[in-house]
């Protein structure tokens, strides 16, 4: 027997029960976006290898370990892209549109693609919407991210179940400095860290910094931390992004420990985390990384973004049973109609009224059936009202209109007034 067709392990559909929770978050977010002001951008999600290796840096775990690379017919090393920012600069760089100093605040949303274990809230496709903006040096971009996505939780009615955490990395001199005293260090104690430790030692010993290893972890009390070894002008940035959040009120945690896994982060670096989805505990987080527009060939350019799982955010709002009630109800009106005199009424008489309300979600029964059917898919498809058309209805061009959910008792309605009349009880209902 042939094996079964299914998907790839850490690949999973998203079924039509699942679609409005993220249709909700993904359309809270756009609105969000477009009232703050950022334009929307859409790149593929096949790039050449070498960007990734030119951006997030060769020696990262996911260019080492976790991203999906192959061939295509013409011998060109292609990758699924593994994030969003390494695209969406080489796009800007591509379409000149930050050239000549032109500030750009842009939005993305997409699968992406990494090869690890899969785990609850953490798989190998996964879904991010991401933003990113360029030639904005100050602390108050920085800040507008932030705000941002406080106002995001806060809409979500999750705010209480999210931690901010913020750190700065400083400028590369800076870091370079940090990272010879960190090495010294860790050196100095190299059979107390774990095997994972002492291999980042050689090749990106910050990531050090965030080891969940227990006995790593006691190792580092005693580590230089990087704030000693800030530059002026990265204390002042930071400095001036701490007083923009304390003037909005929104609390953080400094934690010296917050490197982030990718290579070009500079300066401010931030992540929102939560205790309610166990281990995977980030739901949103990023930075600023002036420096790598520069590095992937372009001028100078300051940057600075976020990315925020999908995933794990719809998790989030299912955990805490934010779900707002409507988005679970995706019919608001069932035309139920018997005889083919009837149908042909009843699909006319549906279209005047989505001309009407073009809002109304009106679900016209389709495949006939009998009254006691059709009036059964009319309440599995968790609509508030059935509208009836039948012989009777058709000789006195009525629709016969029936509460579903709660209390009402059944009514008949003239074909010209249907249409003010759902716009009350719909909205009422």
């Amino acid at each position: 027997m042939s094996k079964s067709l299914q998907a790839i392990r850490g690949m999973n559909d998203i079924l039509p029960d699942q679609t409005p929770l993220w249709r909700y978050f993904e359309g809270t977010v756009a609105r969000l976006l477009d009232n703050y002001g950022y334009k929307q951008i859409r790149m593929p999600i096949v790039e050449f290898t070498e960007l990734f290796k030119r951006s997030i840096g060769e020696v990262t775990d996911i260019v080492e370990k976790e991203m999906y690379t192959f061939e295509d017919r013409n011998g060109d090393s292609l990758t699924l892209r593994p994030e969003g920012t390494a695209a969406c600069v080489r796009a800007v760089l591509e379409h000149g549109i930050t050239g000549g100093g032109q500030v750009q605040k842009l939005w993305y949303i997409g699968p992406m693609f990494r090869h690890e274990r899969p785990q609850k809230g953490r798989y190998r496709q996964f879904h991010q919407i991401g933003l990113e903006v360029f030639n904005l040096d100050g602390p108050d971009i920085d800040a507008e991210l932030i705000i941002m996505t406080w106002r995001l939780w806060g809409e979500l009615g999750i705010r209480d179940a999210v931690k901010l955490e913020l750190n700065s990395l400083g400028t590369s001199e800076s870091r370079g400095r940090y990272r010879e005293s960190l090495v010294e260090y860790l050196s100095a104690h190299h059979d107390k860290l774990d095997e994972d430790s002492q291999r980042r030692l050689k090749t990106n010993p910050l990531r050090v910094l965030d080891t969940k290893n227990a006995d790593t972890q006691a190792v580092l009390v005693d580590a230089p931390k990087m704030a000693d070894y800030l530059d002026d002008e990265s204390r002042a940035h930071f400095e001036g992004l701490k007083a923009r959040l304390d003037a909005v009120g929104i609390p953080y945690v400094l934690n010296p420990k917050l490197v982030r896994g990718l290579d070009y982060y500079s300066k401010t670096v931030f992540e929102w985390v939560t205790d309610k989805l166990g281990a995977q505990g980030t739901v949103c987080a990023g930075g600023r990384y002036d420096g790598l527009v520069e590095q992937m060939g372009g001028k100078p350019t300051t940057g600075v973004g976020f990315a925020m799982g999908i995933e794990r955010l719809v998790l989030m709002l299912e955990t805490l049973e934010q779900i707002p009630a409507e988005i679970s109800r995706q019919v608001d009106v069932y035309l139920c109609a018997f005889g083919e005199q009837a149908e042909l009424a009843g699909l006319a008489l549906a279209e005047r009224v989505r001309d009407q309300l073009p809002n109304l979600r009106l679900q016209v029964n389709a495949g006939a059936g009998s009254f006691k059917s059709q009036f059964k898919k009319a309440d599995k498809s968790g609509a508030l009202y059935a509208l009836i058309l039948g012989d009777d209805e058709m000789a006195q061009q009525v629709v016969g209109f029936k509460p579903l959910r709660g209390q009402g008792e059944q009514q008949s309605i003239a074909w010209d007034a249907l249409a003010a009349h759902l716009a009350t009880c719909v909205v009422q209902g």
